[in-house]
């Protein structure tokens, strides 16, 4: 999919496109992959827990990754990990805030 390395904020490659000008699948799969990457070992790198690597994908919403993107990811996520429903709702809106704050 050519369009997995677009940034949200219209800063990525290979066409400079952002928001919703990226194809939906291609910002889930950007997050997605940024997830495996970071909670995976690497030659380069070893893996992070899940909680730091989801942290990183929040302070990155509304720049990097789509903030609604990321917002349903961590959902799905903490769901998974019993997390209590409150916490998710509280924690959701802080992707929201970021990516109106880009605009």
């Amino acid at each position: 999919m050519r369009s997995t390395h677009e940034r949200f904020d219209g800063a990525g490659y290979p066409d400079g496109i952002g928001g919703a000008e990226i194809p939906l699948a291609a910002r889930i799969v950007f997050v997605c992959d940024a997830f495996d990457t970071m909670t995976s070992d690497r030659p380069y790198a070893r893996a992070q827990r899940a909680e730091a690597a989801l942290e990183e994908l929040w302070r990155c919403a509304g720049t990097q990754f789509d903030p609604v993107v990321v917002a349903a990811f961590a959902a799905v996520m903490w769901e998974r990990a019993g997390e209590p429903e409150s916490e998710r709702r509280a924690a959701l809106s802080v992707p929201r805030a970021v990516g109106a704050a880009a605009g």
